[in-house]
């Protein structure tokens, strides 16, 4: 059966380091139409190959940057020659706990260890003597931790922590599993405490950030420039950076940049909007609750943003709106109020407002979109693109390497 590259869905988590600084994603590749049971061998070769050409054509390995990629490896790609296509001082191969420790198993997972591969153990909930011989290949020991009582999971903790190992607390859905696991020693995280924006704490955005948001809003709604200097002039510090900007954007012009006005009519209001949207995002405080989030904030924007150029190319008006829906869909879990009280007092589109609190619109369907990528609901997602026109497969996934990429640029070098 021949694979057809179009069909590859891409979806990933954060997996986040002690300072719940991003640390690396795991990665959920499929291809499409495999679920028949009785295809399962190519299926296997189709995920094998589709990965293969994530890494080299849509250049995820670029668009990871410094973080890794957590790769899930079942029985079948285990033995795949597939899997030695891919980078691997990038990659981690993640063998399922539906991989029983063979003699087989055993000699493929040394060999891969051999050639430079990074292991890890998935699903952990017990450790039984027939597990030795792999525990000592595996580098990551990724924990359950939902299947385990406070008390299984002490104990647990206490069987492998003197193998050297580091333990990966996998489905951590609160704060309380999350002080808990720190206290036991784990060094990694994953979960939706994490990674679904509901469940993270509420915690206020500071005053700059609102004023962000709120001089956006102004751009997206075509304010009066009278409008977005008033706004600016409430805050001194951006206005004075905005002036050092427009001065250098002038350089070799007559005469200097002396005014908001000015300065505003020489960048633009598109560039405008990308310098305010880039301090947002960039404005994070290292080792803050908060960190992971607006990252996850401005790969979500950048992505919906990119869906909306396939869908309506040339139409930045769309693109824009498309980006301003998919940072403020996670407002609520930054500022701890509901969408609708966030969105009321901005001057934002009625687009964008429908898509927000009523989930309606085309809008609505790319966030849809989006959210089923950054959660691995890949039925959920196959369904989402068949009812979006404009979209497949291919270019989503182009979409989310590049935004991945950009969303790495605005962490390099903190």
């Amino acid at each position: 059966m021949s694979v057809d590259a179009d069909q590859l869905f891409l979806g990933r988590q954060p997996i986040l380091d002690r300072e719940q600084r991003l640390y690396a994603y795991e990665l959920l590749f499929r291809s499409g139409g495999q679920d028949n049971a009785a295809t399962v061998t190519d299926g296997v070769a189709a995920t094998a190959t589709v990965i293969a050409n994530a890494f080299t054509e849509l250049g995820v390995e670029a668009a990871l940057g410094s973080c890794r990629g957590f790769i899930n490896v079942d029985q079948e790609f285990l033995f795949s020659d597939m899997l030695e296509l891919l980078p691997r001082q990038t990659v981690v191969l993640e063998i399922l706990e539906t991989v029983k420790p063979t003699p087989a198993v055993i000699d493929r997972c040394r060999a891969l260890k051999a050639a430079g591969f990074t292991l890890a153990l998935d699903d952990v909930i017990d450790f039984t003597p027939e597990y030795d011989a792999l525990l000592t290949l595996v580098d990551i020991v990724k924990i359950d931790i939902q299947a385990l009582s406070r008390v299984q999971l002490m104990r647990l903790t206490l069987q492998l922590r003197p193998k050297g190992k580091t333990l990966l607390a996998e489905k951590v859905d609160s704060r309380e599993q999350m002080e808990q696991c720190l206290q036991l020693g784990f060094s990694l995280f994953q979960g939706y405490f994490f990674a679904r924006p509901t469940i993270i704490a509420g915690r206020r955005l500071d005053h700059s950030q609102l004023s962000l948001m709120k001089l956006m809003g102004l751009l997206l709604a075509d304010a009066a420039t009278e409008q977005i200097e008033a706004a600016l002039k409430s805050e001194p510090g951006l206005t004075v950076n905005l002036l050092r900007m427009s001065n250098s954007v002038a350089s070799g012009a007559t005469g200097s940049i002396s005014s908001l006005n000015q300065a505003i009519t020489l960048l633009g209001r598109r560039q405008l909007q990308r310098w305010l949207q880039l301090l947002l995002f960039a404005s994070g405080k290292p080792n803050t609750d908060n960190n992971a989030l607006l990252l996850m904030a401005a790969t979500r924007g950048r992505l919906m943003e990119l869906l909306a150029e396939e869908i309506r190319p040339g139409d930045a008006g769309f693109a824009d709106q498309a980006f301003m829906v998919g940072i403020m869909s996670l407002m609520p879990a930054l500022v701890g109020l509901p969408i609708r009280d966030i969105v009321s007092p901005l001057p934002i589109a009625d687009s964008v407002k429908a898509a927000l609190c009523e989930a309606s619109g085309v809008l609505a369907r790319l966030l849809g979109i989006t959210e089923c990528s950054e959660s691995g609901d890949l039925p959920g997602l196959a369904e989402q693109l068949a009812q979006q026109p404009g979209l497949d497969a291919r270019a989503l996934n182009r979409a989310q390497t590049a935004a991945l990429a950009w969303a790495g640029t605005l962490t390099a070098g903190k």
